[in-house]
């Protein structure tokens, strides 16, 4: 298959399915006339690596996890520690996304959004962290 073709089956674009490749994270053949040559096995990877981007994976953490995926003998244990850290990160996401929504949702509240100069939001901007 040429880059084109597991561009549209993995549903990556071939900017980062070369990307990959110049990482190291797949290596498919190429031809006598230095074209890429992919596999099924190349495809499997890269629609791994892109359902684990979507999820939000790091490529280091998707590197990791494209070699347990590879390595027939791995533990599960080994595969849930890594998402269960990434988890965790993405639950400390929310909390902070939450919070900062909350903060924003009390300021745009507090604001008459009228003619008049004063206004909560600004002066929040200004003063917030200062002694």
């Amino acid at each position: 298959m040429n880059i084109g073709d597991v561009s549209e089956q993995s549903g990556l674009p071939a900017k980062t399915i070369r990307y990959y490749e110049q990482i190291g994270l797949v290596r498919p053949s190429r031809s006598e006339n230095g074209y890429r040559d992919f596999e099924s096995e190349d495809l499997h990877k890269l629609t791994f690596l892109c359902r684990a981007r979507s999820l939000g994976f790091s490529i280091d953490e998707c590197r990791t996890l494209l070699s347990l995926y590879e390595d027939r003998e791995r533990s599960s244990s080994e595969v849930k520690k890594i998402a269960a850290k990434h988890l965790a990160h993405v639950d400390k996401k929310i909390s902070e996304l939450q919070s900062l929504s909350a903060t924003l949702r009390d300021l745009v509240d507090r604001c008459n959004g009228d003619d008049r100069p004063e206004c909560p939001i600004v002066n929040d901007l200004a003063h917030s962290g200062t002694a």
